[in-house]
């Protein structure tokens, strides 16, 4: 694994150079690699992001400025917030094996680059890349906002588990460079469509409860996407949710990608590893957060998960 230094040294001889982000695009990665793509263009260089056709609302604004044109070549390839090569988006699978950098801060990280480098203490990958930036030169406003958005969005507006001193350190001094945060605090964490609030409505009346109470799971068939009309958009982090039910410490998100494809988000307390459960069905993530895809009617991706926890937790209860 390449340090700070090694990792800004070598960005320094990139050129061309195409930033990849994953799958559902989040806030990390797309800040990730928008602060990347800015910061390289800050030192003469020809950066741009590949198109990513799971952009959201919230994210799509800071992706734009950077999105590659259709013809563009690039002679290097970076990744960022990627764990593995299964996460990359279909247009992006011809360049899994020309990845020349892999910047990542998941304990799941496979390491897939020509040159890797791992953070997995960090809240954000955004946390790194601060400091990455920071040794290629002043961390601007231009490469300070997105880095905000990946931090404050992988953290749950500093709220989540992940959350440390340092990410509160880097938090601030992205702050001080004059970027209007209460802006993105506002569109991101206190601002939902009516379609959403539909959603969180339907899927907490569906919700159920396992483990004397402490698993909560929350299902999001393509039924009722379709019941609201809801958009990529309006289904945004919607793992945030079950967590935030009292006495829940394990929220399982069951979210329908296409018929009987289901995403699996886990969100869970000290008392359960969410990359260990995920790993146990062939994802991953952090300790906290991870998720994972699951082909099978939904009755029976349930059991698996449910198992799957079940395996992790020292005193799961069947009641």
């Amino acid at each position: 694994m390449l340090s700070v230094p090694e990792a800004a040294a070598l960005l320094r001889t990139f050129d061309n150079v195409l930033i990849l982000t994953h799958v559902r695009p989040d806030g990390d990665t797309v800040g990730c690699a928008a602060a990347l793509c800015a910061g390289l263009r800050g030192l003469g260089k020809t950066a741009y992001l590949l198109p990513n056709p799971g952009l959201t609302d919230t994210t799509a604004p800071y992706f734009a400025p950077y999105a590659a044109p259709a013809d563009f070549a690039p002679d290097r390839v970076v990744s960022t917030d990627i764990a593995t090569l299964g996460l990359l988006p279909e247009n992006a699978k011809p360049y899994g094996e020309r990845v020349d950098l892999a910047i990542d801060h998941h304990p799941s990280f496979e390491a897939f680059g020509k040159a890797n480098i791992l953070r997995a203490e960090a809240g954000a990958c955004g946390e790194l890349l601060y400091d990455i930036l920071k040794e290629l030169g002043p961390i601007t406003p231009e490469t300070a906002l997105p880095l905000y958005v990946a931090v404050s969005t992988d953290t749950g507006c500093f709220a989540y588990a992940n959350t440390t001193p340092r990410t509160h350190r880097v938090a601030a001094a992205l702050m001080e460079t004059g970027i209007d945060y209460q802006a993105v605090n506002k569109v991101f964490f206190r601002t939902k469509t009516r379609k959403r609030m539909q959603l969180e409505g339907a899927m907490l009346s569906d919700c159920e409860f396992y483990d004397r109470g402490r698993v909560a799971v929350l299902s999001v068939p393509i039924s009722l996407m379709e019941r609201f009309q809801a958009t990529e958009s309006d289904a945004e982090d919607l793992s945030a949710l079950g967590p935030q039910i009292q006495g829940v410490d394990c929220a399982i998100t069951l979210r329908e990608l296409r018929e009987d494809v289901w995403k699996i988000s886990l969100r869970t307390g000290e008392r359960i590893n969410a990359t260990r459960a995920c790993g146990l069905l062939g994802g991953g993530g952090h300790a906290a957060a991870a998720g994972c895809t699951v082909e099978a009617p939904w009755a029976e991706v349930k059991r698996r998960i449910l198992d799957a926890v079940a395996q992790t937790a020292p005193d799961f209860s069947a009641n």
